[in-house]
């Protein structure tokens, strides 16, 4: 029987809280009790095992992300679509990096695709790159350039992996307006 106070809802809310805290890799069902104070087996009726608890942490975290990227998207195309994405997507990962590991796990088919955030993000990220006139695969390609790139600077901030003086944010900007150019040129027409 779950522990009277303890819903799914709320140990899903904590984990997610802890992963950003303590790094998805160190995440456990243990970890959860503890910051509980309960024993393990009384998370056992809201969350299967640790694999499960990543998964509920995955499908949370890229609701927020979605919705986080879908607000600094709304009503912006071109340029200014892809600097407010590509702010937004690198505030999240630096600010919840955790979470944005969570993001990243590759999930079970019937929880990924019923995962309403993650359809979200893959929903968001196109439409925000169709802006630019691409159709497939051009538009694929895009995305994947855009997605490693801003994966791999935020990536490097969070580990402290950028030693040079130069202002991250002028650097950051400085980007962005390289991968709207290489997307602008980007063939519109795959003919």
């Amino acid at each position: 029987m779950p522990r009277q106070g303890l819903t799914t809802e709320r140990v899903a809310t904590a984990a997610a809280e802890m992963a950003d805290t303590l790094g998805l890799d160190r995440l456990t069902v243990a970890a959860v009790a503890r910051h509980f104070g309960v024993a393990d087996a009384s998370l056992y009726g809201h969350v299967r095992n640790r694999e499960a608890l990543l998964h509920q942490v995955a499908v949370r975290a890229a609701a927020l992300f979605a919705d986080r990227l879908s607000i600094a998207v709304a009503g912006r195309s071109g340029r200014d679509a892809l600097g407010g994405f590509a702010d937004a997507y690198r505030a999240f990962a630096v600010s919840h990096p955790g979470q944005y590991a969570a993001t990243n796990l590759q999930l079970p088919p019937d929880i990924g695709l019923n995962s309403a955030g993650h359809v979200r993000l893959i929903d968001v990220s196109y439409a925000t790159l169709r802006g630019y006139g691409l159709v497939e695969p051009a538009l694929t390609d895009g995305l994947r350039l855009v997605r490693s790139t801003l994966h791999g600077f935020a990536t490097l901030e969070a580990s402290g992996g950028f030693g040079h003086p130069r202002d991250l944010n002028m650097s950051f900007h400085s980007i962005v307006d390289d991968l709207h150019v290489a997307l602008e040129r980007k063939p519109h027409d795959p003919s």
